[in-house]
């Protein structure tokens, strides 16, 4: 049994500790906030024992699972991990590149595990496409919000690009060479909309979009690879497959599409969409998290993993042609 504490108890923690409650692997033992009122509800709410303080909460468990501020994150998991407790913490890992490898480094000295809550690796529909990726060498992914005040002290890059940086670098295997991007602040003082172009050394490259100010909400990416096309949807939990195979001869299903190639033969076109297990993205993540801890195996998200990932997103935001929308 693994004795957890939880650090933040705003939205996404409340659902964290709904989750960490159920399961078996852990045993919430509190959590703090620096939230007086809100703690108390929380408290009268779960009925889990409030903790005046973090430190005190830390030297009670033997994991912690970070949900609070990014801007709080190098603070409580530095603390965790020099008491050499394992630490969940949510994207990004730190609020800066430099914070992130403090964290990364003391938790290779501390030797316990660091997984960092890229939430989307673990969307259901992402997940049964994965025996299907051979290389993709161009991918296009939009994620697209409507507008909420909630997040917008941030830059999108920050806020929602993220996600997907993450995806792309977890398919495409092989360092960032070259990064172009250009955003526009429209209704915050930080870009609202961005779209960065990810070139890797191995030829492959990436399209990336992000808005916070859409009509409607799209979480779409599209990888391209040798004699396939593959679409997943993470907002509507839906996929697609389009592969190309080599064939001998006409087939002889009058249904079926070919493509004729001349002398370089024929090819039939299949089309197939993946069966997307229904399944809570954020419970698999922590019960991962909870798998590495009990049989001592490398988390699916690493410190180095959310190192990279912000790494990129800097990159993103230092090559941005920020500009405001001008008013009036």
């Amino acid at each position: 049994m693994i004795k957890i504490g939880l650090l933040g108890v705003g939205h996404l923690g409340k659902i964290h500790l709904k989750l960490l409650r159920e399961i078996p692997h852990f045993q919430v033992a509190g959590f703090f906030d620096s939230d007086k009122e809100k703690s108390q509800k929380v408290h009268n709410e779960f009925n889990i024992p409030v903790f005046n303080s973090a430190d005190e909460l830390i030297a009670q468990c033997d994991a912690v699972d970070i949900v609070t501020p990014t801007i709080t994150h190098h603070q409580f998991a530095i603390n965790a991990l020099k008491k050499s407790k394992h630490i969940f913490i949510e994207k990004p890992i730190a609020n800066t590149l430099e914070e992130a490898k403090q964290i990364r480094s003391l938790a290779d000295e501390a030797d316990v595990k660091v997984q960092v809550g890229h939430v989307e690796r673990f969307n259901p529909a992402f997940l049964s496409v994965q025996k299907y990726f051979d290389n993709p060498m161009f991918i296009e992914t939009h994620r697209l919000a409507q507008f909420n005040p909630r997040g917008t002290d941030v830059s999108v890059v920050l806020d929602l690009m993220i996600h997907d940086i993450d995806i792309v670098l977890s398919v495409v295997k092989s360092s960032v060479k070259k990064i172009n991007a250009s955003g526009v602040a429209v209704v915050s003082d930080s870009p609202d909309i961005c779209n960065a172009r990810i070139e890797f050394n191995n030829g492959a490259v990436a399209n990336v979009t992000a808005s916070r100010i859409s009509l409607k909400n799209m979480r779409k990416s599209r990888f391209f690879q040798r004699d396939a096309y593959i679409s997943v949807d993470f907002l509507e939990k839906k996929t697609e497959i389009i592969r190309m195979k080599t064939i001998a001869e006409e087939p002889t299903d009058p249904f079926a599409v070919t493509i004729d190639l001349g002398d370089k033969g024929m090819k039939q076109i299949f089309f197939d969409n993946p069966q997307v297990e229904e399944s809570n993205a954020i419970k698999m993540e922590l019960e991962s998290f909870a798998d590495s801890i009990m049989n001592d195996k490398p988390t699916a998200i690493s410190a180095e993993d959310g190192f990279r990932a912000l790494d990129v997103a800097y990159k993103v935001m230092e090559k941005m042609m920020f500009s405001p929308v001008p008013k009036g």
